[in-house]
């Protein structure tokens, strides 16, 4: 028997315990993803009410990383420079981030959240945390240290 499963049998779907676990996965993630799609919705129009879903995580990765060449993000999302463009151009039109020369290759510019990009954006990001901390209330706060090592766990093999 191998460790949280059955030994090799059939579940009831037919398939085997490792399988089962990976379907319940699955399904958690699924749920897991869709509520983090419409959350991060919601969160863009707090920002600013004409934000598009997708460019908040362009905000977070500018709150992180600091100022970035467009092709830089585009590689970090995986999307085309064409996609990246029309997502900073919006972004510029908002007053959510400038666009500035790059030292190092005057050829080239670097993309910075604004004074008022990033007022809004940790203003978000608080209140995001803060329903984080209220849902998470009972939990131990070694077992939101374990989720959030396993989560990184994933990502960082899904990035490999």
């Amino acid at each position: 028997m191998h460790e949280g499963g059955t030994a090799g049998g059939a579940g009831p779907n037919g398939g085997s315990g490792v399988d089962q676990e990976f379907l319940a996965l699955e399904r958690e993630l699924a749920v897991f993803l869709r509520r983090a799609r419409a959350s991060s919705g919601e969160m863009a129009r707090e920002v600013h009410p004409e934000l598009e879903p997708a460019a908040y995580g362009l905000l977070v990765r500018l709150d992180e990383a600091g100022a970035q060449r467009a092709t830089e993000l585009a590689g970090y999302f995986g999307v085309g420079k064409a996609t990246m463009s029309r997502q900073l151009r919006a972004l510029e039109e908002l007053g959510l981030v400038s666009r500035e020369p790059d030292p190092a290759d005057g050829r080239a510019s670097l993309v910075r959240l604004t004074e008022e990009g990033t007022a809004r954006f940790r203003h978000v990001r608080d209140a995001r945390r803060d329903r984080y901390r209220n849902k998470l209330a009972g939990w131990d706060r070694h077992e939101v240290a374990e989720l959030a090592r396993l989560l990184h766990q994933l990502n960082a093999r899904a990035e490999s």
